[in-house]
């Protein structure tokens, strides 16, 4: 086996790994990720569907695994994965590049071994989460696993709700949408406030009771890019909590 060979077998791998990791990729982020023409992914993908790998091309949108198609060897639970998505955010605001890199790489590989409906969650968690740029990890509260769930479920949560405003304690039945690490070094959860009919932000150590509900919702349109830079655009002080 060439040096060729080998590169190609390791880019094979890799695809394997991307179409694990993802619902759905195109032949041209795979040519841009491994810098090769769109040509040479059609030529993967077929190796890779001779090699028995059940590969379903999707017209205009991309390549896809069939559901159910995983590596066996390891599993992991929903909650375990959830765990290992809200910690990489935490980890790419760390100074080591080669850090985030490998637990980058180790998550893929996690990403890689989960079933169809949890990777799906795992994606929808891991694109709500976002980090303040300056921080100081510590541990907060005990109920973010539980948050976690509700937003991948679209479950409602009912809360007491202690201000830290004012010390005034409501009951709210929200709807989470996205976590939030703030300057003062506190997990805020947005959520839609059912109570205030608008979005707000909840400090996790300032929930004095957490109920889950057997309440769906109709999944947010909202990004949490928008609703960030609304919150910036609309507010002097953006890290305060708006509950």
């Amino acid at each position: 086996m060439d040096g060729n060979d080998i590169k190609r077998l390791s880019r094979l791998t890799a695809i394997l790994t991307m179409l694990q990791t993802t619902k759905i990729v195109t032949s041209l982020t795979l040519a841009k990720r491994f810098d090769v023409s769109v040509r040479t992914i059609y030529r993967d993908i077929k190796a890779l569907e001779q090699a028995g790998v059940p590969i379903i091309a999707e017209e205009r949108k991309g390549y896809r695994l069939m559901e159910g198609y995983r590596i066996p060897p390891v599993m992991f639970t929903e909650s375990e994965a959830n765990a290992l998505i809200t910690i990489e955010q935490l980890v790419r605001k760390n100074s080591d590049s080669s850090l985030i890199k490998e637990y980058a790489e180790a998550v893929n590989k996690v990403k890689a071994v989960l079933s169809y409906s949890t990777k799906s969650k795992a994606e929808l968690l891991s694109e709500r989460i976002a980090v303040s740029p300056v921080i100081r990890v510590k541990n907060i509260t005990n109920s973010l696993t539980t948050i976690q769930s509700a937003l991948t479920d679209f479950k409602v949560l009912r809360i007491t709700y202690q201000s830290a405003q004012n010390n005034d304690t409501t009951i709210r039945n929200i709807e989470p949408f996205a976590f939030y690490y703030n300057l003062q070094e506190n997990w805020l959860i947005i959520a839609f406030c059912r109570l205030r009919n608008d979005y707000r932000m909840f400090r996790l150590d300032s929930i004095l009771e957490m109920e889950p509900l057997e309440i769906s919702f109709e999944p947010h349109k909202l990004t949490l890019k928008d609703f960030l830079e609304a919150k910036e655009k609309n507010f002097v002080i953006p890290d305060i909590p708006l509950s």
